[in-house]
């Protein structure tokens, strides 16, 4: 085990690292104070793009599954899992496979039937 490294609590969906367990973890994982750096720059700029994309929702007549505002959350979003999925230990990187998250966000529907003349609004 490598000793520089610290187990950490996090939350995604609340944009938490926190060093000791609560109802809200949704992941457990061992990581040096620069991977700590690393996914706190990750979720701040997670939070900015949500502050972004919940301001483009009252936009009227656009379109949020293909908003550019939508898209750079998503992109932010698999960020996050990505290197939650690539320091974390087997159990972390089972859950998120499970989730199917990363791949299903890199690959919209957006060509599938009933998007045929709808328009991008982009």
């Amino acid at each position: 085990m490598n000793t520089d490294k610290k187990r950490y609590y996090i939350s995604v969906s609340h944009q938490l690292i926190q060093d000791v367990p609560n109802d809200s973890a949704e992941y457990e994982v061992l990581m040096t104070e620069t991977e700590v750096s690393k996914l706190r720059d990750l979720l701040e700029d997670l939070t900015k793009e949500d502050e972004y994309a919940f301001k483009r929702t009252f936009v009227p007549y656009k379109s949020a599954d293909h908003d550019d505002a939508a898209d750079e959350y998503n992109d932010r979003l698999i960020a996050v899992y990505a290197y939650l999925h690539e320091i974390g230990d087997e159990k972390t990187r089972r859950t998120i496979e499970d989730m199917n998250i990363l791949g299903k966000m890199q690959h919209t529907d957006y060509h599938d039937e009933g998007y045929e003349g709808s328009p991008l609004n982009k």
